[in-house]
């Protein structure tokens, strides 16, 4: 059996794990503190959390800075560990793959199964992310091939591309055109914009009308915004707004530009604070490809028009990105590491 844990930060790493797990064409156990999706192909073990009532400091929590997480006397660590370790035996399991934790790909490796990383894209040389990247049997990397001059040597030789994937690989989408509609597409993994801002933005564009897609915070749930704006709050499928925009904003997050990309749209990118600069290195990579128009912060009102229309002429040609097969690619990747020696 293979594994796979899922991190409960955002909502990419569990649509992206999904994906996988549906194309391996075997049970899959899923291993996290989200519950189970619908459509998870296997048997899902829910988690105990290990973050409630931590101090950072005093309870040390990168153990001398040879880890990422690990509260020292903490009972939902220790019970979510064991648990865990409980799981791979009972199952006999064959390979885990681990997305994202440094702590569950070192357990698991010391229970002797093979590990699979997905990486993640950012600074990832640290002493923790060197643990678990070295240990691991392959790294999965969910973006094209591309130079990391960062990365020690062993690791590019171990590395599986894939591509950008996501759970909207396969729909039919057409050409955005000219259509004067902009999305705004935010995930559930944090915003350093405010809703002031966008709704000068929309002011600023009065010949565009603009869909915003993403959870409402208590202190922006107000009702004056401009009359070419309207805010749908968290959208659980967004594919119909996607393939209605002509123009999509949205932050570097791995799934939201997966997303983006599985519908062919153009966009402008807006990486947001990351962890590890994680969404500064792939608007980096965005730039060097010439895919998207990319902002190193919110533009101001007055550049607005300039920027949609900019994104418009760029089109949406995302295939160097994401050709549409990266789950595919993955699970025939990990179903070979599986039936491996």
């Amino acid at each position: 059996m293979i594994a796979y844990y899922v991190h409960h930060h955002g909502s990419g790493h569990l649509q992206r794990a999904t994906a996988i797990a549906r194309r391996l064409g075997q049970d899959v156990l899923g291993l996290s503190t989200l519950p189970a999706p619908a459509d998870w192909p296997g048997r899902w073990t829910t988690l105990p959390g290990d973050a409630d009532g931590v101090d950072a400091a005093q309870d040390d929590v990168t153990a001398g800075g040879t880890l990422h997480w690990a509260p020292r006397r903490h009972p939902g660590l220790r019970d979510r560990m064991a648990l865990v370790s409980a799981e791979l035996h009972r199952h006999a399991v064959r390979l885990l793959v681990v997305d994202v934790s440094v702590e569950i790909a070192l357990l698991g490796r010391l229970h002797g199964v093979p590990v699979v990383v997905v990486a993640q894209p950012g600074r990832r040389t640290d002493r923790a992310h060197r643990t678990a990247y070295d240990l691991a049997e392959s790294i999965l990397a969910p973006w094209p091939r591309r130079p990391a001059p960062d990365w020690p040597s062993a690791w590019p030789a171990k590395t599986v591309h894939v591509g950008a994937f996501s759970r909207f690989d396969g729909r039919a989408t057409s050409p955005a055109g000219a259509v004067r509609r902009a999305l705004v597409l935010w995930g559930s993994g944090g915003l350093a914009v405010s809703m002031t801002q966008l709704h000068a933005a929309a002011a600023a564009t009065p010949r565009w009308q603009w869909d915003i897609a993403g959870p409402i915070r208590p202190e922006e749930s107000r009702e004056d915004h401009p009359p070419n704006l309207h805010h749908h709050g968290w959208v659980a499928d967004p594919w119909p707004l996607l393939t209605e925009a002509g123009v999509v904003v949205t932050h570097a997050g791995q799934n939201a530009l997966a997303e983006v990309a599985a519908a062919r749209r153009p966009a402008v990118v807006i990486p947001q604070p990351r962890p590890f600069d994680e969404q500064e290195a792939t608007a980096e990579a965005l730039v060097r490809a010439s895919l998207g128009v990319v902002e190193r912060s919110w533009p101001a009102p007055p550049r607005w028009p300039g920027v949609l229309a900019e994104a418009q002429a760029r089109g949406g040609d995302w295939a160097p990105w994401s050709p549409g097969d990266g789950a595919e690619r993955a699970a025939a990747a990990l179903s070979d590491l599986a039936r491996s020696r």
